[in-house]
């Protein structure tokens, strides 16, 4: 038996099916495969999901995704990106007492992963990555900002992100980045796309 066997689905209106996942990295992968193929269909990641769009019949689109096995569908190249971040954030010395380490420790563990690009959404461009070390899973905090500035790179649950924009938010503020995130002068105009991956590197102001 498949993954693709034992596909968890709901029909989207007349548009097409949204798959439900564990998480968001196994959503990206399907995106992935489903563009890749040649299922006549569009996919859309979400955190923990993915919205396939079609032409075809509902039953003819989710017979066609059962078809579809994961491990040998093939993929465009992964891109890597690096993303240079000087940590010092408002919420630094708060994450480090809230989780017991120290802010150099904070910053190793924000550092060291591989994160995955799940998708974009609540401002334009804004980045929502899988792959945060579970020693820095936090709630949100408990009164959002009303404004964060541009550039702040910033974690909330098992989540990392930068924001594009100045805006409202209540993630925990970690560093700063000087990653230009939307651009509309170029195609696409947002620097990171669902399936990427990246590291943060740490940098002195």
């Amino acid at each position: 038996m498949t993954q693709a066997d034992i596909l968890r689905w709901r029909r989207f209106g007349d548009a097409g099916v949204l798959l439900e996942f564990d998480d968001g990295i196994e959503a990206t992968r399907w995106c992935r495969a489903v563009e890749a193929s040649n299922i006549d269909a569009q996919a859309r990641p979400g955190w923990r999901s993915a919205l396939i769009t079609s032409t075809m019949s509902t039953a003819s689109l989710i017979e066609a995704l059962r078809s579809l096995v994961l491990d040998d569908a093939p993929t465009a190249p992964v891109r890597h990106l690096n993303i240079e971040v000087v940590y010092d954030g408002e919420d630094l010395d708060d994450v480090a007492a809230s989780t017991g380490m120290s802010r150099e420790a904070v910053v190793a563990r924000h550092t060291g992963a591989l994160y995955t690009v799940v998708c974009l959404g609540f401002s334009r461009a804004f980045p929502y990555l899988a792959g945060l070390d579970r020693s820095l899973w936090l709630p949100r905090r408990s009164t959002p900002r009303v404004r964060v500035p541009a550039g702040s790179v910033a974690i909330a649950a098992e989540q990392t992100g930068i924001y594009p924009q100045a805006s409202p938010g209540g993630w925990h503020l970690l560093g700063r980045t000087d990653a230009v995130l939307f651009d509309e002068r170029c195609e696409p105009p947002s620097l990171l796309q669902p399936g990427d991956q990246v590291r943060f590197m740490t940098v002195r102001a």
